[in-house]
Order: structure tokens, then sequence, then C-alpha cells
């Protein structure tokens, strides 16, 4: 079996516990054994949602085991397999997450993803290779820089496009039934702290950060009825983060240790347990403090703003229109 996290772990008391209550939750990219959509569709389960949708593109093994699992805990559970990527894919989907969830659509959806990157030298030449003839060298640059921007390319599609089709089905079906719903899209620190070789995720994290407010433009009079926001989450320990556990080198600059799945999913709840309205628009950051055997989590908002600053030269010459 293909599910190895504790569920007790993810029971939160206070108001962390109050976060998934009564909530008919679809959480993307949850499939993957050990991974942060897991640990949030355990969150949801194991602190009062009404229903849990398991999301996953090909982690298929492990998250039929997680609907499992959920299930014999006495929680509605379903598993959707789809492509977010794949529009059609996608529209499928909507009428079995309705049908499991008694006719009724989402009224959470955490748009997550299980991809980042391995990481690759961008925009560096690669090393020479003592004895490399010129062409070797042509083909091994070539290949690198193809599988280098295919990775890239894959996070991009999946974050960005992935997210926005989410946004576009389910927000027009919130509208359409008259009911409202919250959107939260799970970003990174690495949006506004890039660090080297992961490009793509960086960019498309930062991507991520505009979409409530994009969403909201698009809304106009009916934005009331969908409130959004973005959370840019520190370095947290899964199958892809694994190696980098114990490397201050990687997730130093942020904390004292890697952050556990069940702890991320915690700082997630409390934030949730806030009203919907006071979360609407915002980008808040989760802060691990502290040393690493007494680490404290906290959140912070992070307000991005665009300033204009005349450029002299051109304000002492413009370029005069006569039409």
């Amino acid at each position: 079996m293909s599910f190895t996290a504790d569920f007790e772990k993810f029971k939160f008391s206070g108001e962390e516990g109050k976060g998934f209550k009564g909530k008919r939750v679809l959480i993307t990219g949850s499939g993957k054994d050990g991974g942060i959509g897991q640990a949030f569709a355990l969150a949801a389960a194991a602190n009062g949602a009404e229903a849990v949708g398991v999301h996953f593109h090909s982690s298929y093994r492990d998250g039929f085991d997680l609907v499992a699992a959920i299930r014999a805990k006495g929680v509605t559970a379903f598993a959707v397999q789809a492509d977010v990527n794949n529009t059609r894919d996608l529209w499928a989907s909507r009428g079995h997450i309705i049908e499991q969830m008694g006719g009724k659509a989402p009224d959470l959806i955490i748009c997550n993803s299980g991809l980042t990157e391995k990481g690759y030298r961008f925009g560096r030449a690669l090393p020479e290779i003592e004895g490399e003839s010129g062409a070797e060298r042509r083909a091994r640059v070539r290949q690198d820089f193809i599988e280098n921007l295919a990775e890239s390319n894959l996070v991009v599609n999946t974050k960005i496009d992935g997210f926005l089709a989410m946004t576009h089905l389910w927000a027009g079906e919130a509208l359409y039934r008259k009911q409202p719903l919250q959107l939260m899209y799970i970003s990174s620190m690495q949006a506004i702290e890039p660090g080297a070789s992961v490009p793509g995720y960086v960019v498309a994290n930062w991507a991520v950060l505009r979409l409530p407010e994009v969403l909201r433009v698009n809304l106009g009079k009916s934005a009331d009825m969908v409130s959004a926001c973005s959370l840019m989450l520190p370095f947290i320990r899964t199958g892809m983060t694994e190696e980098y556990a114990h490397n201050p080198k990687v997730f130093g600059r942020w904390q004292t240790r890697m952050l556990e799945p069940n702890e991320a999913a915690q700082g997630v709840a409390q934030l949730l347990s806030r009203p919907a309205a006071e979360l609407n628009l915002g980008n808040f950051k989760l802060r691990p403090i502290g040393p690493a055997e007494a680490l404290k989590l906290t959140w912070s908002k992070v307000n991005i703003e665009v300033s204009d600053e005349a450029l002299d030269w051109s304000e002492s010459a413009p370029i005069s229109c006569k039409g």
C-alpha cells in the first residue's frame, strides 16, 4: 500500500481545526504519497471536511490508496484523475466531481502542483569535458538545452495554464450556481526570493501571485461570489525535496530545518480558519521562525506594489505626436 502518512498528525485543535470543517474540498496534485497536496487532503479529512476530492494525473496508485485511507476514517473521499493542462480532460472531470459531492460543486479548491525542477545551469555554458570533440560537445549541449527547457515548460504549463483552467472552470460554476467559492493557489517563497537553477519554477510561482487580482477584475460585479488568495510556502520535506532535507545551503536562507508536511498543512489550516473575505486578494507567506528543535510558524501578508518613475532623459525630450 502506497500510504505512509500518520493520519493522527493531521488532526488540529483550536482554530486550526476549524479551517476545513463542513467544506467540500478539491485539491489538485494531491495523489503523491508524502507530498504537500496529500497533506492538505489529510488535513481536510481529519478536520471535518464534508467531502475531499483527491486529484492526480499520473500518481494513481498513491492517489487511490489515499482515498481508501480517508474513507477508512469515515470521511467521504473520491479520486479525480485528470491532466490540468488538457482542457477536455479537465472539463470531463467536472461532472464526476459534482456527482461525488452530492450534486454540489466544491466550495474550497486548493490549486497545488506536485512539480518542480531538478535544476540546471540557466543561462550558463556547460563545463567542457576533456577529450570531447567539438561535435560531441554540440550534441551534449543541444540535448541538455532541450531537456532543461522541457522540464521548465512542464512546470510553467501546470502552474500557469493548469491553475488558470481550474479557476475558469470552477469560478464559472460558482457564479452559475450562485454558490460562494474560495480558491487558494499554492506558490513558493522562491516567487519573491528566487533561488538559482530553477527558472521555470520561479517564474510560474510569481505568475500565481497575480491570479487573485486578475480573477477579481474579470468577475466585475460578481467578484463577491469568489474569493482567492495565494500562499508562499517555504521548503517542505517531500519526495522531491528529501535529498536536500539535511543541506542547509538549500533551505537555510529561510528556515533552520525543512518543514514536515503535517506542519505546513497545520499552517494552511490556521489561515483557512480566518474569514474568506479577510484573505481575499492577499498573498500570504508562511514564515518558520526559531531553532530547528523549537520552530514556530507565523503568517505575514506580502504586498506587491508597482511604482512608476519618470525618466529624466525622456521627460526632457518628449516625442510630439501630431496625429
